[in-house]
Parts: structure tokens; sequence; C-alpha cells
């Protein structure tokens, strides 16, 4: 437990400086790295995916707090567009948690894999999300919305990855979709983080220390450091070649994908 404790303090670290300087998810570094991390410890193997995506999931409950405020204080955030979304969010959330708990986690790591090449092949190829020429409807908001959330929850992310393209699809101005997504990362993570809490309270073969699938030292690990550097980063971005450094960053999340693969 201490061994896990600790190296999640320096994961938090890592995942909150890439999430600042990349503008994306800590999800990415952080649902990986528990994965080998759960794995070297001997935890069951049919529990190690998802306890690192539910892991995962409750740190941006905080991390997601604290980027949503900054966005605020920016007049960035528009929020009749996050309360159109949150409904359908939060719905697609709560049955991304229950299809993860019916998942084997052979399959759920699969998915996760597929994740990570898509990512890291849009950052490698500086892919940008282009706009469209109209607004959608309501009915297509709740739709989107709703696979939105069931996958942000399924892959333990906050969802900017997916909820970004879409805003800006449709003329939303990158600046506000952005932080649409940031305020919308909120009730994906709560709801989220509640689901794998109660679905996993009666699992067998829970290791000490585990709150239903969310194994608490690495999420406090990860808390401790990921909410400090995630400003850091961000402050780097504006100083770094941030747009040449997501080329290398997206070796990593290659590197990451064929670790899963294999170990």
């Amino acid at each position: 437990m201490i061994v896990i404790f600790l190296v999640s303090i320096l994961l938090g670290a890592v995942a909150g400086l890439m999430a600042g300087l990349f503008g994306v998810g800590g999800g990415l570094i952080i649902v990986p790295v528990l994965a080998m991390l759960f794995a070297a410890q001997g935890f069951p193997s049919e529990l190690v995916m998802i306890m690192s995506v539910a892991t995962s999931l409750a740190t941006i409950i905080f991390t997601s707090v604290s980027s949503v405020l900054a966005h605020h204080r920016l007049s960035s955030v528009l929020w009749n567009k996050v309360r159109i979304l949150a409904p359908g969010i939060m719905v697609g959330a709560a049955v991304g948690a229950m299809i993860a708990d019916h998942m084997s986690g052979g399959v759920l790591r699969f998915i996760f894999i597929i994740y990570l090449l898509a990512v890291g092949i849009q950052m490698a190829l500086q892919i940008k999300p282009k706009p469209g020429q109209q607004q959608p409807s309501k009915g297509l908001d709740l739709g989107a919305s709703g696979i939105m959330g069931l996958l942000s929850s399924l892959l333990g992310i906050g969802g900017g990855s997916l909820t970004v393209p879409f805003l800006v699809h449709f003329q939303t101005p990158m600046r506000n979709a952005v932080a649409i997504a940031s305020a919308c990362g909120l009730p994906i993570a709560v709801v989220g983080t509640i689901g794998y809490a109660i679905l996993g309270k009666d699992a067998l073969q829970l290791p000490d220390w585990s709150l239903g699938y969310i194994y608490t030292p690495s999420f406090l690990g990860i808390v401790l450091t990921s909410m400090y550097t995630a400003p850091i980063g961000a402050k780097l971005a504006h100083k770094l070649p941030a747009e040449k450094l997501k080329r290398y960053f997206s070796l990593l999340l290659f590197v990451m994908a064929a670790k899963l693969i294999w170990f």
C-alpha cells in the first residue's frame, strides 16, 4: 500500500503537468500507469483495469473543480450549454460504470488501448476539430452527451477529447469549448465515481483500502500533487513549444498502449 501511495504521488505530479501542458486529461496517463502498478502489486487480474479506471475518474473530481474555477474567472464557461449537456452526460456516466462492471478486464483494457492509439495519432498528426455550419438540435445534444458520458466513465477520463471536437464542430469557439468540456468533466467524474463505489462494494478479492472499485491510496496520492502541477503545466504551455512537444507525448501514448497489450 505504501509503495502504491508513493508512486501515485509521483504519478499525480506528472499527470497534472501533462494535462496542463497539453490540454488532455490526466486519465490518459493515470489509467495505464495504475494498471501496470496494480498488476505488479498482485491485484486480481480481473480487477486491475476497472480499479484503474474508477480511481482515475475519482481524481478528476478535484482537478475538474480547479479547472472549472479557473475558466469561470475568465468568463469562458457557457453555462447554458453545460446545463443542456449535463443530463445526458450524467446518465451516460452511470451507464458506463454499469457496463464496465459487467465487462471482462481484457475487453476493458482493449477499449482503452484503442483510445490511447486514437489520441496518440491525433496528437502526432496535429489533427484539430473543424468548425461546422449549423447548431445541434436538442436531440443531437442529448444523444451526443450521453455517448460522451458513457465513454468517459468507461475509460476513466474527463471527456475533453470527446466533448471539445463535438462543440467546435457545432460552431463553439475553441476557448469556450475547452471551458465547457472542463465543466462537463465534473458531473462525469462525480456520477461515475459514485457508480464505481457502489457497484464494487461487494466485489470479491478487493484489496484493503478500497472504496468499491476505487483504490484510495492511489486516489489520495494522485490528488495531492496533480492539483498543484496542472496549473504549472498550463503556464508552461505558453512558454514551451507545446505543439512540437505533443508529438513526443504521442510517442509516450504509443509506448503505453504497447505496454498495456503485453503487461
